[in-house]
Formats: structure tokens, sequence, C-alpha cells
């Protein structure tokens, strides 16, 4: 399965327009959204197929699945919030199931031990094969036990090219990864990024003890 996942940035970044053309150009079979505005509901109209946006809770933009096959509505999974006063808003995860593999597609909080917090919430709902991938807003290594970082090992999200992060990021249990890798930036600060997934054979995840990835 070919799988694109992209920060559009709200309201000055991705438009429906640049999305379609990054589904012509690069043919993806499910393609994940963060920081998606009602506008991209657009974009079956334009290209076919079907899509899914779950509005986060408080703001006008939110996540979004699209894919040109038949794909089920997600299911939005609340996570974790801080307790402290100024407290960062609310995330969900958006769940869906697709060739195989259980997918959350994420943008998670900025604070360091918060989004931690959300990515191990998420883990302990999934089973093999799954795929957490999207904009994780994590700097540095995210360990998750059961689950290895499939990339892509390229910075992804930046002020123009001097100072890069990267936060656009996939850890996956029970499946394999024939390909990793950031493409152009386009219309927003974030770089998308593309992988190229397949649930792991029954019998490696058997011998693998079903609780770690095979990549």
């Amino acid at each position: 399965m070919r799988i694109i996942s992209w920060n559009l940035l709200r309201l000055v970044g991705a438009g429906v327009e640049d999305v379609a053309a990054l589904v012509a150009q690069q043919k993806p079979d499910i393609l994940f959204m963060q920081e998606a505005m009602a506008a991209m509901e657009a974009l079956p109209a334009m290209i076919g197929g079907r899509l899914h946006r779950t509005r986060l809770p408080g703001r006008i933009y939110g996540l979004a699945v699209w894919s040109p096959h038949p794909l089920s509505p997600p299911t939005a999974v609340r996570l974790p919030v801080s307790a402290m006063p100024g407290r960062l808003p609310p995330r969900l995860a958006q769940v869906v199931h697709s060739g195989g593999i259980t997918f959350a597609n994420v943008h998670l909080s900025h604070g360091q031990v918060l989004n931690r917090l959300q990515l191990m919430r998420i883990a302990r709902g999934l089973g093999a094969p799954a795929a957490v991938i999207g904009d994780y807003n994590a700097v540095g290594p995210t360990v998750v036990p059961g689950f290895r970082d499939i990339g892509p090992r390229e910075r992804t999200h930046g002020a123009g090219e001097v100072l890069m992060f990267r936060l656009d990021r996939c850890l996956a249990r029970g499946v394999i990864c024939g390909e990793a890798r950031a493409l152009e930036r386009g219309a927003s600060d974030h770089r998308p990024i593309l992988l190229e997934l397949e649930p792991a054979p029954v019998s490696a995840a058997l011998s693998d003890g079903l609780d770690r990835d095979v990549a």
C-alpha cells in the first residue's frame, strides 16, 4: 500500500487543489491529512474517492483521510490532555482500517511529555498490523514498546530551510516497510511523507511474538 501523510498548514497552507495535485502525482492508496479545513471536503468531487474529516474539539481544522478505494468511517479516539493552567487544546486520533492494517492518523500536542503520553494511549488500543502516522510534534526519539520507527528519517518541518525538524513520522507493528521518504514541501510548512507498507506474513508476526514490528 502506498501511504502519504501531510500536515497542510491551516488557512495559509496547502489547499484542495494542492492536495489533488499531490494525489495525481503520487497516486496513494491512502492519504492522511492534518490541519485539514472544511474546504478539503470538496476533494472527492474533484478527483473521486472517499474522504472523512474529523474536526478537532474547539478548532476549525482537524484530521482527514482520503482514499480512492472503499473506506469505512474512521473512529475518533480522545487523547490525554494537560491539566496545567493554559493547557494545550484537546487532541484526537483518527483510526481507520484498510488493506489489512489499522492506521492511526495523528496530530499530537507540542508538549514533549504530553505527546509521548498521547502516543502510548494510541498504541495501547491497536493490535497488529498497525501504524501510527502523522505529525508527532516530537523532538527526539519516540519509543513505544512493540513498535518500531520506520521513518522517514528526513527532517520534515521548519521555517525556510534553515532550522528543520523531523516532526512527521510513522511507528508500526506487524508491518513491512518497503520505502519511506519525505516529498517536496509544496504550499505547506511540512513536507509530505510517503511510505510503502504491507502487513507482515502471519508466520513472521507469530515468530516475533506479535509484540515487535517486522520492518
